[in-house]
This record gives C-alpha cells, sequence and structure tokens, in this order.
C-alpha cells in the first residue's frame, strides 16, 4: 500500500527493532563476559575456601546454583588425584590459572591454584552457566518487550498527530466544487504542508478564474447569436410571406448574410476556445513567420480585390520563431480580415516580417479609419466592437489576436499608421535570434 503513513510507521518501527536487537545483542555481549568474569571470580574463591577450610567447604553455596555439573579437585604434587566432588573424577589436573576445556565432550571453566604441595581445582561446564545465565537474562526480555510496545504505541499516536493536519487538508478540498472554489486556509499548518497548499490555492485560484471566464464567456456567445439567430429567423418569415420575386429575393440576400454572420461568430468562438490558455497546445515547433505571411496574402488577395483593396506583403524576412503554427496563422488571418473589413475601396494593406532588436515583427498597416487611443486597449476585449452595424464582424478578431501572441510568448501593440489607419504589430522571441537560410 502506497501510504505515507505505511511508509513511516514501517521506517520509525523498523528502525525501533533493528535499534533493540542491536542494543540487545551488545548488552547480552557485556552480560556474559561480566557474568563469566563473576563465576570465575567465584571459582576462585571456591578454590582459596578449600585450602583454608578443608574439603568439606569445596561444595559451598554457589554449587547448589550449579546442580550437579560443580566440581572441586585436590591433587598431589605428583599428579595423583587425592579428592573429587564427582565420582566421575572431573577434568583432568590444568597448570596453576584459568583454564578453558573440553571434558566428557562439555566445555569446561577451570581454575587451579597451588598450595605448597597441593593443587586445588575447581571447574564447573558452560552448559551450567548458560542455563543459570539465561535465568536471570530472561528477566531482562519483559522491559525490552514493555519498551518497544510503549514506543511503538507513541510513534503510532506520533505519526497519527502529524499526518492530521493532511486530513484536515483532504476533508477542507473534499468540501469544494465549482461554486466554491475560495483558498483553503493556509494559517497553523506545518511548514512542509503550508507550500504544497499555497501551490494548490494557486491551483484553485486559476482554475475558478478559468470558470468565470467561461461562463462569461459562454453568456457573450448566448447574447452575441441571439442577434443574428433572429435575424435569420425574421427575414426568412418576410420571405415566406413576400410574394414579389425582388422582394423575396432582397429578403433571401439578408437571410444569406445573417447565416453567414452566424457562422462566422460561430467560427470565431472555436478558434477562440482553442486559442484559451488552458487548452492542451501540444509541443512548439520551429514556425516560418515569412512563409505563413505570404500563404495569409494569398487567401485574402480574393477578398481583397472584390473590395477593390491593394493587399500586399512587403518586406518578410526569412525568420523562424519556437512557437504554435495553428493559432501564428490564425493571428495573420485576423489582422488581415480586421484591415480589410475597415479600409475603404482604393485603400491599401501592407504585411510586413522583420527582425526588430532580437525579436520577430509582424506588422499590419491599413489607411483606414484607425483606433482611438483611448480605445486602444479595449478592442481587445472579447465582442467589443467600434464599427457601426453595417460593418459586419464578431468582436473577437483582435482579442484572438491577444490569444494567439500571448500564446507564442509575445504581445501586440497598435499604433497609428504612417499614412493614417492603424498599424498593428505583433513581437514574438526569435528562436535562437537566427534567420532562416532557406
Amino acid at each position: 500500500m502506497n501510504s505515507i503513513r505505511s511508509h513511516l510507521l514501517i521506517w520509525q518501527i523498523g528502525a525501533l527493532l533493528l535499534t533493540g536487537i542491536l542494543v540487545s545483542l551488545v548488552t547480552y555481549a557485556l552480560a556474559w563476559n561480566a557474568f563469566n568474569r563473576v563465576r570465575n571470580d567465584g571459582l576462585e574463591q571456591i578454590a582459596w575456601s578449600v585450602v583454608r577450610h578443608g574439603t568439606e567447604n569445596a561444595d559451598g553455596s554457589d554449587a547448589d546454583d550449579d546442580k550437579g555439573r560443580f566440581v572441586s579437585q585436590i591433587w598431589g604434587e605428583d599428579g595423583s588425584l587425592s579428592y573429587s566432588s564427582r565420582d566421575d573424577v572431573g577434568p583432568p589436573l590444568q597448570t596453576v590459572g584459568q583454564h578453558e576445556v573440553i571434558w566428557e565432550g562439555q566445555e569446561w571453566h577451570v581454575f587451579t591454584l597451588k598450595d605448597v604441595n597441593l593443587f586445588i581445582q575447581v571447574a564447573n561446564t558452560t552448559a551450567a552457566r548458560n542455563a543459570l545465565f539465561w535465568r536471570f537474562a530472561s528477566w531482562f526480555i519483559v522491559p525490552l518487550l514493555l519498551l518497544a510496545g510503549l514506543l511503538g504505541s507513541l510513534i503510532w499516536m506520533a505519526v497519527g498527530r502529524a499526518l492530521a493536519p493532511l486530513e484536515e487538508v483532504r476533508r477542507e478540498i473534499g468540501s469544494r466544487d465549482v461554486a466554491s472554489l475560495h483558498a483553503v486556509d493556509t494559517s497553523g499548518l506545518p511548514d512542509e504542508i503550508a507550500p504544497v497548499v499555497t501551490t494548490l490555492n494557486e491551483l484553485l485560484a486559476r482554475l475558478d478564474n478559468a470558470l468565470n471566464m467561461q461562463r462569461r464567456f459562454v453568456a457573450d456567445a448566448a447574447h452575441e447569436l441571439r442577434t443574428p439567430l433572429t435575424a435569420v429567423r425574421l427575414h426568412a418569415q418576410l420571405a415566406r410571406g413576400l410574394d414579389e420575386p425582388a422582394a423575396r429575393q432582397a429578403a433571401l440576400d439578408q437571410l444569406l448574410l445573417g447565416a453567414d454572420r452566424a457562422a462566422r461568430l460561430v467560427e470565431q468562438l472555436l478558434l477562440m476556445a482553442r486559442l484559451a490558455p488552458e487548452a492542451r497546445l501540444g509541443e512548439a515547433q520551429a514556425v516560418r513567420l515569412d512563409k505563413l505571411a505570404q500563404a495569409a496574402v494569398g487567401e485574402f488577395s480574393a477578398q481583397a480585390e472584390a473590395r477593390g483593396i491593394d493587399l500586399g506583403a512587403g518586406d518578410c524576412e526569412p525568420l523562424v520563431i519556437r512557437g504554435y503554427a495553428d493559432s501564428v496563422r490564425a493571428l495573420l488571418g485576423n489582422l488581415i480580415d480586421n484591415a480589410l473589413r475597415y479600409t475603404p475601396a482604393g485603400g491599401q494593406v501592407d504585411v510586413e516580417v522583420r527582425e526588430i532588436d532580437g525579436q520577430a515583427l509582424i506588422s499590419v498597416s491599413d489607411n483606414g479609419p484607425g483606433i482611438p487611443v483611448e480605445e486602444r486597449e479595449r478592442v481587445f476585449e472579447r465582442f467589443h466592437r467600434l464599427a457601426p452595424a453595417d460593418v459586419p464582424g464578431s468582436g473577437l478578431g483582435l482579442a484572438i489576436v491577444r490569444e494567439a501572441a500571448e500564446q507564442n510568448g509575445g504581445r501586440v501593440v497598435l499604433d497609428e499608421a504612417p499614412g493614417g489607419g492603424l498599424l498593428a504589430r505583433v513581437f514574438l522571441p526569435v528562436e535562437g535570434g537566427i534567420r532562416s537560410r532557406g
């Protein structure tokens, strides 16, 4: 199970158990060595007791603990055994001092002492020592188990309390819906959780803003579509009731214009949705601005010719940006379309691409009426129009231009053209600051 609580408990309790085992091993080794030293000292004391009091005190109280595995011996200087507390004699005579010997398949601890012409030897088995040691050492296990249980419980409670803020944040987020995307309170949160919640609050704010924009966009779209659809309906009803061919044809022409306007608005709305900041764009690619500009001029050449407008591509330097070709194409199309709609017959629209101060500059200029300075920022708002009702348009063209420019890391600036009219300039970062060779 991929759980923070489980990982923390496994690591902490595992570390506790590992530490407990290591401490137990060290404690066992130290206690066993100390116990052996005490028992060896006991052998020496028994040997000296035999020297002082004779063989009647050879089996002291310590010997009772060994349950028959303790033996004391007295040897002559010639190596003959004159006394043994066991009928099966015991370990053979050793040199003076402490020894560990194997006798009858068992390990014995032996102490040998020389007194004048006698050797006093006292011994007991390692097995007897182990049995006696574990009679005492087993009581050390109980406190260790109790301590491990207590520390494990404390760790469990500590982990639970440490993760409580996460559970509180989870409940707080779980109570949110699209109507209440307000920020989660970060006061009192641990330092490790507060940055995550802060980032989450930023995401909630962006999501709330996107939803508000979507709701406003849908409301505006519904409002804007109502007008052309109502006009289509009225002209259709009018055409159905007319008997005169000329009047019916005029009504049908108006019906077609209304349908075209509705179709254009729907097309612009779909394009706007694709350029929204939250839309998935894929990976940016190398885009030749000069090629796109020349292609856009070619696409609108028939429309410009029909309106008697001189549309041409001026100085188009071979520049490459890293961006999204579709959005750049939409940017160019809306700038040219906007210029053609407002330029009178006999006017001129020029499109240029060049490098300036390390940036790519797309400029579209016309000699139409232009835009007043105080309105140049508002025209980027959706559905904001300055043209009279007889000039077709959706009010989305320049909003699409700004979205497309920002999507490619650029910006849009509106100025007055040198000969009067509007000069729209789009600044985009050049890929590597290098021009294309072909």
